[in-house]
């Protein structure tokens, strides 16, 4: 089979899921996959349940209550089994939050800084809990540009309910606000109630 777009708005958990294993017992090696659900969980295990299954996803929040998830099928999964045990995975957002100063990350080589960032934010979505919100301030807003590196990934996260801010007189300050791909613009006031509520703040 070809590209498949499964529509799971409206479905509760495990339905999102089910209809994704289902549907790629029917793909075959190359071709694409395309969920589209209504809520951020829905989309952490929809992307678990294709992670599991050796596919790298993405996902993109399209606007409030409208995400979708892409994934190129790299076997055939004629065979699959539905990961029953694993279907309905709880909202896996921690308490961090994570403050971006910067384009590259630590002090050095900006080059080798900004491998780094793109490796870091990668990272964030990859994990098991992912952080309550990200903050970009300074030239840390440059990442959530349209022609960012890392835009993909942050993309990614908020799709999977990472709140994503930007400083709006950061922005100002560089004129580029018009260039904003993804998040929201914020204050300064907002910014730190955020960074004082946090159990713990991560500073790359």
């Amino acid at each position: 089979m070809s590209n498949v777009v499964v529509n799971a708005k409206g479905d509760g958990c495990p339905l999102p899921v089910v209809k994704t294993i289902k549907a790629l017992k029917e793909m075959n090696e190359g071709s694409v996959i395309e969920v589209h659900v209504d809520n951020e969980t829905a989309v952490q295990n929809v992307m678990k349940a294709l992670m599991s299954k050796n596919i790298k996803p993405i996902s993109e929040k399209i606007k409030e209550n409208d995400f979708v998830i892409r994934g190129k099928v790299v076997t055939s999964q004629e065979h699959l089994e539905e990961p029953l045990e694993t279907i309905c995975i709880p909202d896996a957002l921690g308490n961090t939050v994570v403050a971006v100063a910067s384009e590259a990350m630590g002090v050095g080589d900006d080059v080798l800084g900004k491998i780094l960032m793109k490796g870091f934010i990668y990272a964030l979505s990859q994990l098991e809990e992912l952080p309550k919100a990200i903050i970009f301030y300074n030239a840390g807003v440059k990442l959530t540009l349209n022609d960012s590196a890392s835009l993909e990934d942050i993309k990614n996260l908020e799709a999977q309910g990472v709140e994503i801010i930007s400083c709006g007189t950061c922005l100002d300050f560089f004129e580029v606000k018009r260039e904003l791909a993804v998040g929201s613009v914020s204050n300064m006031y907002t910014i730190v109630e955020k960074l004082n509520s946090a159990v713990k703040v991560i500073k790359p």
